[in-house]
């Protein structure tokens, strides 16, 4: 695809080119919330589905439909190939990847750039930069952005001797993906070489590699990020930080923003250093930079996320942003529509829980099939990002996602009991889900004291779960 008679040079030397089409390569709730905006912004959207999703939501939205391949993931969503000849096959200017699958993949990226269509995120170069792990610690160093004491690359050799001068305990790391695989916490030298061979063959399984690395680990840390937007003009926007502590396995299940736990001379610090962080790596896009805190508020560097996060509508909520449309705009080479003076007059406070399609009480056991009966929460300040309907069948073959609930308050207080409100109104029946777990935190009141971090869910179910069965 070459220019068209609205292609023009903006100032940083990208082609600028208005979108007519944009295909999304994904599916579920970030499918549909893009769709919205596409509508929006008065863009066609191109819907691509396996064959496990031919009654999805995302699909009767879209402008256009074209089926990518059968119902395993490697078959349709992963399928480059699949995704470029659809794209090709619509006319599409563009691809938005979603969050997962193709999303942080720097050889889709430049697939896209050979076939002259634009990849609506970061470069392959600086994908690829800050996709590896141990790379992006080194240059995030470079950049003064305080990192913990690790090995400076991936760790090949002498394990016990890297690990013994770092320090116990020690975070073994997948050099080359997340999400917790490949991951490992080793607190004494004689478990080192068998869990370094197991998060080897976890990450190989993953991501095609066994590499990794060595990090101190840090007990009992908050999980804070920021997220950013620069474009070619020069901009860069950074957010008010999301607090993601309240995890189980590395894998998120509340977040908010602002986080209780960070004051208003940590939040410059923290946007202080994801600015320089970001032109180090010549990053276009949207992104998002992680952070471990320790009980003294010192944070350190984790990784870079060169996508959209599952957890950006709390963002939204606080800044009065759409994210996915900045994520457009940049694209196309032209300038955000919003200032950091805007972003930085941020109003309230927002929480998102993900509610999944699993038996929370049974070690979260995935539960997949036909959602016989749901009813979502309405109301001032309650947002339900979703692609299931009553009637929807939960395929078997990718994330249990049911719905993101988000709400929004004028303090974090009310947020809860919002929060609260919204979850009670939650009608799931036909399949298990976490709603009830949800229910469950925001009674805690550790929870509502801003009092937890990473590790606190491994010890807050166990004695949920005890206390239920004390009252059988």
């Amino acid at each position: 695809m070459g220019k068209n008679s609205s292609d023009q040079e903006n100032q940083g030397g990208i082609v600028k080119k208005e979108f007519k089409k944009v295909l999304i390569a994904n599916r579920g709730e970030i499918a549909v919330r893009v769709i919205r905006t596409l509508k929006e912004m008065g863009i066609k959207s191109i819907a691509v589905y396996s064959k496990a999703d031919k009654n999805s939501l995302h699909i009767s939205m879209a402008d256009e439909s074209i089926c990518v391949g059968d119902s395993p993931s490697k078959m349709s969503y992963l399928s480059m190939e699949s995704i470029i000849s659809a794209a090709l096959a619509t006319g599409a200017d563009a691809i938005h990847p979603g969050y997962g699958f193709l999303s942080e993949n720097s050889e889709f990226s430049k697939l896209c750039s050979k076939n002259g269509i634009v990849f609506i995120g970061p470069n392959p170069d600086s994908i690829r930069l800050l996709g590896n792990k141990s790379v992006a610690r080194n240059l995030a160093k470079k950049s003064g952005v305080p990192i913990t004491p690790g090995s400076d690359d991936s760790v090949k050799k002498d394990f016990l001797g890297i690990a013994k001068k770092i320090g116990y305990p020690i975070m073994i790391k997948a050099a080359n993906g997340g999400g917790g695989k490949g991951m490992r916490i080793v607190t004494e030298p004689e478990n080192l070489l068998k869990e370094v061979e197991m998060a080897q063959r976890e990450a190989k399984e993953a991501f095609g590699s066994d590499e990794v690395f060595f990090e101190r680990y840090i007990e009992k840390p908050r999980h804070i990020e920021i997220q950013f937007a620069r474009d070619y003009n020069g901009n860069i926007i950074t957010f008010p930080e999301r607090d993601c502590s309240l995890q189980r396995k590395h894998q998120k299940l509340v977040e908010e923003t602002p986080s209780p736990y960070v004051n208003s001379d940590i939040r410059k610090k923290l946007h202080t250093v994801v600015k320089k962080l970001a032109e180090s790596a010549n990053y276009h896009g949207v992104g998002t930079v992680e952070f471990l805190m320790d009980k003294d508020k010192n944070f350190y560097f984790m990784e870079v996320n060169t996508r959209l996060q599952v957890e950006h509508p709390v963002t939204e909520s606080v800044c009065g942003v759409d994210l996915v449309k900045e994520q457009i705009l940049i694209a196309q080479g032209e300038s955000m529509d919003i200032s950091q003076d805007y972003v930085d007059d941020f109003r309230g406070h927002s929480i998102e829980h993900r509610i999944n399609a699993e038996d929370w009480e049974k070690n979260f056991m995935p539960n997949p099939g036909t959602v016989e009966e749901i009813v979502f929460p309405q109301g001032l300040g309650v947002r339900i990002d979703t692609h299931v309907y009553s009637g929807y069948n939960i395929p078997p073959f990718y994330d249990s996602m049911i719905a993101k609930l988000i709400v929004w308050a004028p303090t974090r207080q009310e947020a809860i009991r919002r929060s609260k409100r919204a979850l009670d109104e939650l009608i799931i029946k036909g399949v298990k889900s976490t709603a009830g777990l949800h229910r469950e935190i925001v009674r805690d009141i550790n929870f509502q004291r801003g009092d937890f971090y990473t590790k606190y869910l491994e010890e807050f179910i166990p004695m949920i779960l005890a206390e239920r069965e004390e009252k059988k």
